[in-house]
C-alpha cells in the first residue's frame, strides 16, 4: 500500500476524505444552529407542524426580519400623534383629517405602541430570540466543559500550517508546546502525539452577551411604556409644587400607571436667576439659568436647599426634576368701585419671542361689584416686556429679557368669564365671547399703559388697576421612566457583545510531534471560524516560538527505507521537493 492510500485511508483519487477531515477539525467552532432547509417539516401531522414552525420561528433570519418589523412599526409612533402623548393633538388630527380617521382608528395607529399588532410583533420577537439563546447557551456551556478535539491525520491540509524538524525528543516539544500554548490563553489538551488547543471563546460569549442584551433592552422598553409617568408645572417664585396627580398642569403616563407610584416630595421655588449677553452679535442669547429650590422627600422629609438647571435635574426617588422654560409674572392688584381690594396676585405672562416679549390675561370672578353694587366678572388681556423701547418709539416688544424697562399694558373687560359653565379653560387667554370691552370718554377702546407701580382708573367709576411689581415663574418637567437604568445596562451590553463577535476569533491549534530517521518532525497547523489573515500570522509566531525554546534544527536526515508515520512521511516528501 502506497504514502498515500495509508494517509488517507481510500483511493489517492478520492479527495473526499480530505473534506471529512477538515470538517472533523473544525466541528463546533460556532454555537450558531444549522440553517434549516426550506423544505417541509420533518414529522407527520400536527407534531410536525409545530416542530418546523419553532425552528422557523427560533431562525435568526426570522428575528432579524421581526426586528425590522418592529423599527417600521415605530414610525407611526412618531407621525401620528398618540393618545397616550397628547390628546388635545390626537383630537386636532381627527378634526382636521375627517376621512382618514376611521381608517386610522381601525389601524389602532392612535395607540402604536399599545396596539394588537405592534405587541404582536414585540412578542414574537421577545420568542424568537429566547428560543435561540437557550440552546445555544447549553451547547456553549458544553463546549466550556469539554476538551479540544483532537488533532486531524492530514494536518497539511488545513489553512495555516507550517513544520520543522529538530533534534528535540517528541515529549519534550509536546510539553514545551502545551506550555507555551497556556501562556498565550489557550485551553491545552495533550493526546497521543499532538497536543490539541482552542481559543476565542469570548467570540461565543459575546455572540450569546448581544443576543440576551436585546432581551434586556426589550423587555426594558416594555417596562417604561406601561409605567412611565411624566408630568408639567409652572411654579411662581415663591410657590410650592406636590408629587400629586391634582397639582400639575398637564400629565400623561404608561396604561398599568397608577396614582400610587407617583413617589410622595415636594419642592418650593425660592428663587429663579437668568443672565443674558449684554452687547455684541449675540446680544439677548441667554447664558445661564438657574432654580434655586428646597425640597423634602417623603411626606416629612427635613428640606433640603439645591439648583436646578437646564440639563442638570434634581433626582428624587427615581423622579426627575427638570427645569424647562421661564417667564415673568407681573403683580397686579384690583379694586372695586367701593375700594375693596379683589384681586391680588401675580399672573404669569407667556413668552412670544425671544426677548420674552409675553402676554396674558387678568381674570376677576369673584368678588367685584360695580358703583351700583351688581355682582360682575373682569378680565384684562395683557403684554409684558422686560425691556420697552419707551413711548413714541415703536409698538409693545421687547428689545432685552432683561428687567431694563418693564412695562405692562392692559385691556379690560367686564361681563361674564363663562368659568361658570364649568368647561375648561385656558388660563392664558381670555374669552371675551360674553364680555364688553371698556370705553374711555371718546368711545375708543380702553387701554393703558403702565410701569411698575404705577395704575389706571377703570372708566366710569369701575374701580383701579395697580401694577404692583413683578414675579418669575418656572416650568418645570416631573419624569419617571423606569426601566432607563436597564435599557442603558442593555445597550451597553450589547454593544460589548457585538464588538467581541466581531473582533474575536475563534480558532483552534494543533501540534504534532513524531520520529522520523533519527530526528523529530514537527508539525503545527491552524483553523479558524472564518478566513483571516492574523491566523497565519499568530500560527508563524508560535512557531518561531516554541522553535526558539527547543533544541536547534536538526540537519536533513539520510533517506531511509524504513516505512514512516504517513503524516511525517508527506512532510518530510514536501520538504525535500
Amino acid at each position: 500500500m502506497s504514502t498515500t492510500d495509508k494517509t488517507t485511508g481510500a483511493a489517492a483519487g478520492d479527495p473526499a476524505g480530505t473534506t471529512v477531515d477538515e470538517a472533523a477539525a473544525g466541528a463546533q467552532l460556532s454555537t450558531a444552529p444549522l440553517d434549516d432547509s426550506p423544505g417541509d417539516p420533518v414529522g407527520i401531522g400536527l407534531l410536525g407542524w409545530a416542530r418546523w414552525t419553532w425552528r422557523q420561528l427560533t431562525s435568526m433570519r426570522v428575528a432579524l426580519i421581526l426586528l425590522f418589523l418592529l423599527s417600521l412599526g415605530a414610525i407611526p409612533g412618531s407621525l401620528v400623534p398618540q393618545n397616550s402623548v397628547d390628546l388635545l393633538k390626537v383630537a386636532d388630527w381627527k378634526r382636521n383629517h375627517p376621512t382618514l380617521t376611521p381608517v386610522y382608528e381601525k389601524l389602532q395607529l392612535f395607540d402604536v405602541y399599545s396596539s394588537v399588532w405592534f405587541s404582536a410583533i414585540y412578542i414574537l420577537l421577545f420568542v424568537s430570540l429566547i428560543g435561540c439563546i437557550v440552546p445555544r447557551s447549553w451547547q456553549f456551556v458544553g463546549q466550556l466543559r469539554g476538551r479540544p478535539p483532537g488533532a486531524p491525520k492530514r494536518l497539511e491540509r488545513l489553512p495555516a500550517f507550517t513544520h520543522w524538524r529538530t533534534g528535540t525528543d517528541p515529549d519534550e516539544v509536546l510539553a514545551a508546546a502545551g506550555q507555551l500554548l497556556k501562556k498565550r490563553g489557550y485551553r491545552v489538551h495533550a493526546t497521543g502525539n499532538a497536543v490539541a488547543a482552542e481559543k476565542g471563546y469570548l467570540r461565543e460569549a459575546g455572540n450569546l452577551l448581544f443576543h440576551v442584551a436585546l432581551i434586556v433592552m426589550l423587555v426594558a422598553f416594555a417596562w417604561g411604556r406601561l409605567f412611565f409617568s411624566e408630568g408639567g408645572k409652572l411654579v411662581l417664585q415663591g410657590g410650592g409644587f406636590s408629587n400629586t396627580l391634582t397639582q400639575y398642569d398637564d400629565f400623561k403616563s404608561g396604561s398599568l400607571f397608577t396614582a400610587d407610584d407617583l413617589p410622595p416630595f415636594s419642592f418650593t421655588l425660592d428663587e429663579f436667576d437668568a443672565t443674558y449677553e449684554r452687547s455684541g452679535p449675540q446680544k439677548g442669547t441667554a447664558r445661564d439659568f438657574k432654580a434655586y429650590v428646597t425640597y423634602s422627600e417623603g411626606a416629612y422629609g427635613a428640606p433640603k436647599k439645591t439648583e436646578i438647571q437646564v440639563n442638570k435635574p434634581l433626582e428624587i426617588e427615581g423622579s426627575k426634576i427638570y427645569l424647562l422654560g421661564h417667564g415673568y409674572a407681573p403683580v397686579i392688584s384690583v379694586t372695586d368701585a367701593r375700594g375693596k381690594v379683589v384681586f391680588k396676585d401675580a399672573v404669569p405672562m407667556l413668552p412670544q419671542d425671544a426677548n420674552l416679549t409675553s402676554t396674558g390675561a387678568v381674570k376677576v370672578n369673584d368678588g367685584y361689584r360695580d358703583k351700583n353694587g351688581k355682582k360682575e366678572q373682569l378680565g384684562f388681556s395683557g403684554v409684558f416686556v422686560p425691556t420697552f423701547a419707551g413711548a413714541g418709539r415703536g409698538t409693545m416688544f421687547s428689545q432685552y429679557p432683561g428687567l431694563d424697562f418693564p412695562a405692562l399694558a392692559l385691556t379690560g373687560y367686564h361681563g361674564s368669564l363663562g368659568v361658570d359653565a364649568g368647561l375648561p379653560q385656558n388660563v392664558y387667554v381670555l374669552d371675551t365671547s360674553k364680555m364688553t370691552q371698556f370705553k374711555d370718554k371718546d368711545g375708543k377702546p380702553f387701554a393703558v399703559r403702565m410701569l411698575p407701580g404705577e395704575s389706571m382708573t377703570l372708566p366710569n367709576g369701575a374701580g383701579t388697576v395697580k401694577f404692583e411689581g413683578i414675579g418669575r415663574w418656572a416650568t418645570f418637567s416631573v419624569t419617571h421612566q423606569p426601566g432607563s437604568g436597564l435599557a442603558l445596562t442593555g445597550a451597553i451590553a450589547a454593544v460589548l457583545g457585538l464588538a467581541g463577535s466581531l473582533f474575536i476569533q475563534r480558532r483552534r491549534i494543533w501540534v504534532r510531534a513524531v520520529t522520523d530517521r533519527g530526528t523529530t518532525v514537527v508539525l503545527m497547523a491552524g483553523l479558524g471560524r472564518s478566513e483571516s489573515a492574523k491566523l497565519p500570522e499568530e500560527l508563524g509566531d508560535l512557531a518561531l516560538t516554541l522553535n526558539s525554546e527547543a533544541a536547534p534544527t536538526a540537519p536533513e536526515p539520510a533517506e531511509a527505507e524504513t516505512e514512516a508515520d504517513p503524516a511525517v512521511d508527506t512532510a518530510a516528501e514536501g520538504e525535500r521537493a
